[in-house]
């Protein structure tokens, strides 16, 4: 029995993701727990229907064998990031730059500065959580003692955390995204300037403007000093540091390959630990694998420095993994193609599509609570869409990370607003009218889809392509 023969109707290869949607309701929602268990429920049941429409289990196991693989290139980025956020950590690559971020702060100034902070720190650490749990909660204690609602301060910090967590060469998701879709990560970074340097301009420009009423409003330094003292007693601060993140950013912008640039930025993180800031090289060495540890007088220093090495990024590499045993079951049975040709009933040109893809992305974030998950199973649902209608690849990691990376935030019950309302202790109901970029972003991708601005085509025939498209969208 050939794959034809088996095919899924519509109604059956829907029941895997309402499986999934329900689990991960109770489960995250409810029980306050992670999204693997609910993946693989909707990842057997797949399964299932598709042993009863006539798949061996042979067959079943390839497809888990194929959705794994496609991770793979992924699961070696992220496994490279989480050494050199610990080796970046030990060698007071990270402290540096927070110590000098600290002291742009002035009251008038405190919202653009907290947006500019967050997302400068999140591109160097590649993490929204750990910006979120460190520079956020400082940035709480300093701007409520500034009299500044404390909505609005967490909608700046959100708006800096994710814009660093969309665009770092560090960040899980960008990795993610550019892995799923197929792209290089600099042609992917690259990409997403176009819609998100405009959105970040016009956050930075709203709390420019909501920042002037505080301009007289007086400043409790404590909390700055205390976390500036504490980094300088415990680190060498020098600028001079800063040539290393920014050498490693240089090299994915020269088109160097990833593996190599990150290699690079953990070897001379290593070497900067040891010569300048005097660690011993098993001290180093055993930061790569279980991450940077130090304890000092300071909670909100403790809580930025804890983190990082290989162990930290086991959770999301096992999220990956199983989210493609799903996705290699949906794919590989046909069932996603079920599912994408009635979306793309609606979806019928290059234009619509990549709307279409920033849409989806969003509404997994609403059914899912799971950011990840926002990315993986539309890149795979409309990864074939975009080939046969010649898009590059980068149209497709972009409208992934538009609409899910940075989305994902101003779902109340996700994971990530979950995080941020335990963290900072605003809910997404309250902080998300300012968080500014965040909702910016799909807009902004969305209405440059529709009107075909940014939107790449493969070099070959790209110029038949767009005519093409144009065409179906006049008949349209």
């Amino acid at each position: 029995m050939d794959k034809t023969e088996k095919k899924i109707s519509f109604g059956l290869a829907i029941i895997p993701f309402l499986v999934m949607i329900i689990a991960m309701t109770f489960v995250i929602i409810v029980f306050d727990g992670d999204p693997h268990i609910p993946i693989l429920f909707g990842a057997i049941t797949a399964g299932f229907i598709a042993w009863l429409c006539g798949y061996s289990w042979i067959e079943l196991e390839k497809f888990i064998y194929q959705g794994i693989t496609k991770v793979l290139p992924a699961v070696v980025i992220l496994i490279l990031v989480g050494l050199i956020i610990s080796a970046w950590i030990g060698g007071g690559i990270v402290t540096t730059m927070i110590y000098y971020g600290l002291k742009i702060i002035t009251p008038s100034f405190f919202l653009p500065a907290m947006l500019i902070i967050s997302s400068v720190v999140t591109v160097m650490i590649g993490s929204s959580w750990s910006t979120i749990g460190t520079i956020g909660v400082a940035g709480m204690g300093i701007g409520i003692s500034m009299g500044i609602p404390p909505a609005m301060i967490v909608g700046a910090i959100v708006s800096g955390a994710f814009f660093g967590d969309k665009m770092s060469p560090l960040s899980d998701t960008t990795v993610l995204a550019s892995g799923i879709a197929g792209t290089t990560l600099s042609q992917h970074i690259k990409h997403m300037l176009y819609t998100t340097i405009p959105a970040y301009i016009i956050a930075l420009i709203v709390y420019v403007i909501m920042g002037m009423k505080f301009a007289g409003n007086a400043v409790d330094t404590h909390v700055i000093d205390g976390v500036m003292i504490s980094l300088q007693d415990n680190f060498v601060i020098s600028p001079w540091l800063l040539l290393i993140p920014l050498a490693v950013i240089l090299l994915v912008f020269k088109k160097v390959p990833a593996l190599p640039a990150l290699t690079v930025g953990i070897i001379l993180g290593f070497l900067v630990d040891i010569f300048a800031q005097g660690g011993s090289v098993g001290e180093a060495v055993n930061a790569l694998q279980g991450g940077y540890e130090i304890e000092t007088q300071n909670e909100t220093v403790n809580n930025l420095l804890n983190q990082g090495g290989l162990d930290s990024m086991m959770y999301t590499v096992s999220l990956a993994m199983v989210a493609m045993i799903f996705g290699g079951f949906m794919e590989s049975t046909g069932m996603l193609s079920t599912i994408v040709e009635q979306i793309l009933k609606v979806a019928k040109t290059a234009r619509t599509l990549c709307a279409t893809t920033v849409v989806t992305s969003f509404f997994m974030n609403v059914i899912t609570a799971e950011q990840y998950i926002s990315i993986i199973i539309p890149g795979r649902m409309y990864a074939s869409s975009y080939m046969e209608k010649r898009l590059d690849p980068k149209n497709l990691s972009r409208a992934l990370e538009d609409g899910g990376t940075v989305t994902s935030p101003l779902v109340p019950w996700s994971t990530d607003a979950i995080f941020v309302m335990s963290t900072l202790g605003i809910s997404a109901w309250a902080y998300a009218p300012y968080a500014v970029l965040n909702y910016c972003v799909p807009v902004i991708s969305i209405i440059f889809s529709l009107f075909g601005f940014s939107i790449v085509y493969k070099k070959k025939q790209a110029n038949e392509k767009k005519n093409e498209d144009e065409s179906m969208d006049v008949s349209l």
